[in-house]
């Protein structure tokens, strides 16, 4: 399996910002929060993958101002052509889609939560609890949902699948 945090390093997108490193994605996320601190944020990870070949999983962290819309920020991973042959079987692609969010959102909580508690005023109120997996009680997923979403909670998220999975279904969806 390739290093997790190497799937991290590099750039994330964004709309309004371009291209931005890890560092700065949660910069962003810190000054978004500052211009309504009074306001509660959910940050959510979500992942979805193209049914290609060579498959890309577009990894998506939005963070929403509640009741306000938000901003995202997305990277594409791609992997070497030896490794794609895992994903020939689709169900190891939802695999992989729902572990890089689970690895993405334990480096977000991890490294956010300590550059929150570095600010003067870290009484914001934000969660980062949710993982949202393009997965659902319908379709060709639904023999996948128990384990998925238990691996989504053995890693300390709240998983939201279909219709609820907007992060991973809408937003990564459309960059896959």
């Amino acid at each position: 399996m390739p290093d997790t945090q190497k799937a991290f390093e590099g750039y994330f997108y964004n709309p309004s910002r371009g291209n931005l490193l890890f560092e700065e994605v949660m910069a962003e996320m810190i000054k978004y929060i500052n211009q309504k601190p009074e306001r509660f944020y959910d940050i959510i990870v979500g992942c979805d993958s193209s049914s290609e070949d060579d498959p890309c999983f577009p990894l998506a962290v939005a963070i929403l101002r509640v009741g306000e819309g938000g901003r995202f920020f997305l990277k594409k991973i791609n992997y070497p052509p030896a490794f794609n042959k895992r994903f020939i079987n689709w169900r190891n692609r939802i695999l992989q889609e729902v572990l890089l969010s689970c690895e993405l959102a334990s480096y977000l909580r991890e490294n956010f939560n300590k550059e929150m508690q570095c600010l003067e005023n870290n009484k914001l109120r934000y969660q980062i609890r949710y993982i949202h997996a393009d997965i659902g009680e319908n379709g060709k997923t639904k023999d996948m949902v128990k384990e998925l979403t238990g691996l989504i909670v053995g890693n300390g998220f709240e998983p939201k699948i279909k219709p609820e999975s907007c992060i991973a279904s809408t937003l990564a969806d459309r960059y896959s």
